[in-house]
This record gives C-alpha cells, structure tokens and sequence, in this order.
C-alpha cells in the first residue's frame, strides 16, 4: 500500500516552511502528500507581510474531501491561525481515519511575526493535543503554552515536556534547536515514561526557514511508512540535520534561507 500523508497548515509563498516544506519532506522521505490549507500568507525569506485565514467550513471541507477518498497513513497538523479553525480540524479528526497524528504547535514565524492568536493557545491545548500521538514544540512554544519562562537547560527542558504530559500529551519533543551550546538537542518524553536525548552539533548557517515544519514532516513521513515513533523521531532528527547541514547549497532570497529538502536526490 502506497505509504500517505496529509499535512493541515498554511501555505508559505516563499516555499520555505508550511505546506510547502511538507510536501517537500513528504517526497524526499518516499511518502505521497495530500495537503489541507488553513491559511494563505504573503511571505518570503524577509518574512510575513499578510495572513488570509481559510473559513473553517472550507478547511473542513478539504479534510472530509481528502480523508473519504484516500487511505492516510499519518498526519501533520502545523498552522492553525485561530480558535475555530482548531475547532474545525479537532472534529475533522474526530470524523476520519487519520493515522498518526504529529501536531507541530506553530505560533511565532523563524522572522518573529505571530502566526496564532493568543486566544487560540487554550483551544489547541484542550481540543487538539488529546488527539495527537505526539507535539513538537520549539522552546519558546513550550513555554508560551506552559506559562512558564524558556527553557535555560536540559533540565528545565526536562521539567517542561513533563508538563507537557500531565497537559494532556501523549508524547513530546521539545525542540531545543533556539538553546545556547555547541549541540542541538532535542527531548523525547511519552507518558510510559520513555525518555531519551537526540543530538546533533549544532550547525552554523543562516538557513534555517522552515526546519520546525520539516521536522515533524519528517515525522508524520516516517509513521506514514510503518516506523514507531522512537523510531520516527531518531529518523526525522538526521534528516533534518542533513537538511540543514546542505541548506547554504541553495541561494534563495536575502533573507534566511530554506533547507534543503532534496539534498539527497539533487546533484551540487
């Protein structure tokens, strides 16, 4: 069976992050990508300019037209600009055979610019994380979701994805890619108590758009094709790694740059 995945997020015009970025990762990985659009944004490398948000009935729609017709394996949720479209993609969930679900908590833009409501945090908390099999929130995600201040260390990040649990997680990896150190290390916590570290050296480049939404991509891509999610999470993290090791390969924009979703298939 053709491996499947769907990502429900908004589209980034630059290419770089969003539905874009997990289409991409969905191809590079060897998985087919349907995608469902919450949200249409003016955006390059420099950053966001403007953000039209898709009804809710329309993004419900795209998923009851999606999930009828094919057999999803897994999917990615990333964007979700308010309350009622977390609302819409909570009973679209609800309704369908999703396969895993990876929810990547996306509230800020790598360019600083707000991509979810302040209002909306406690909808994703409450409708939407019982329903994932696992979150990937950045430190700051963490922390704004926690009402806590940013994770300083391994251990407050530690006491953090805990948190995270007893919120209702199923699972967690906080990502510590916007920590201080010579290493990018990343938690993984569940509530059969499975801890364990993921760490690569951290990598000196500007070009970085879009690694949180390649990440839990890679994620939702390798659950797609049948991995536990250990398993997946180990995967996600050098494919990632690779991404961005490969990223000042390309030249796109005068801003931050993307990654590079096919540096394996591409010749340089």
């Amino acid at each position: 069976m053709t491996a499947i995945a769907v990502t429900i997020a908004g589209s980034d015009s630059g290419g770089g992050a969003g539905i874009q970025a997990d289409l991409k990762t969905f191809s590079a990985n060897g998985v087919f990508g349907a995608s469902v659009l919450t949200a249409l944004t003016a955006q390059n490398t420099l950053g966001v300019s403007a953000i039209h948000d898709v009804p809710p009935d329309f993004v419900r729609a795209q998923m009851d037209a999606v999930y009828s017709d094919l057999k999803v394996t897994a999917t990615k949720i990333g964007m979700l600009s308010s309350s009622v479209i977390i609302e819409a993609v909570a009973e679209g969930l609800e309704a369908h055979a999703t396969g895993p679900v990876v929810l990547d908590p996306v509230m800020v833009a790598a360019s600083g610019d707000p991509l979810l409501a302040d209002g909306a945090v406690s909808s994703l908390l409450s409708r939407l994380m019982p329903l994932a099999d696992i979150i990937t929130p950045n430190l700051h995600e963490a922390a704004h979701m926690l009402g806590m201040s940013v994770a300083r260390n391994e251990a407050d990040m530690l006491t953090q994805g805990e948190e995270l649990l007893r919120l209702g997680a199923r699972s967690v990896l906080l990502k510590g890619g916007h920590s201080d150190g010579d290493d990018s290390a990343d938690l993984f916590v569940d509530k059969d108590r499975n801890t364990f570290w993921l760490r690569e050296r951290r990598l000196q480049t500007e070009n970085t758009h879009g690694t949180g939404c390649t990440l839990s991509s890679a994620i939702a891509a390798a659950l797609a094709k049948g991995s536990d999610l250990q398993t997946a999470t180990r995967d996600a993290k050098q494919y990632v790694h690779g991404a961005i090791a490969a990223a000042d390969q390309l030249d796109i924009g005068g801003g931050h740059g993307p990654v590079h979703h096919f540096y394996k298939l591409w010749s340089t």
